[in-house]
């Protein structure tokens, strides 16, 4: 009954927010309008996908009050190295949330915010 699951993240900037994610490797596969000032965009990394929709389209096109900030969803990347990822993105300017700290004995993990304040969990297996 249903496919290609993705989810969309809502925001005040597209281009900021897309920007944002393909400096993290995401590639984008989708825009509306493909010129000009988008409200929507696709990226992809691996099979992983992420829409990235205008709040004020989201009102006006399809009735919806989007939550523009804050901890709404989570984006969860896996790497080799967590540490070094963290370490990266925070020295590039992206706030911080919490630094790399072992979890259950098996995981690393940190935590960075996107452009909006979504979460970002970076995290590896150790």
């Amino acid at each position: 009954m249903f496919r290609t699951p993705q989810v969309i993240l809502f925001s005040e900037d597209v281009t900021r927010t897309a920007e944002f994610y393909a400096g993290l490797g995401f590639a984008e596969t989708f825009r509306v309008p493909t010129e000009g000032e988008p409200i929507h965009v696709d990226l992809v990394l691996d099979a992983y996908k992420i829409g990235i929709a205008s709040v004020s389209s989201t009102r006006d096109d399809h009735g919806l009050d989007p939550v523009p900030h804050g901890q709404r969803a989570a984006v969860i990347l896996w790497t080799d190295d967590t540490a070094a990822a963290y370490a990266e993105l925070t020295a590039n300017g992206v706030p911080a949330l919490a630094a790399p700290h072992r979890w259950l004995d098996r995981l690393l993990i940190a935590w960075v915010a996107d452009p909006d304040g979504n979460p970002i969990q970076i995290v590896q297996q150790i």
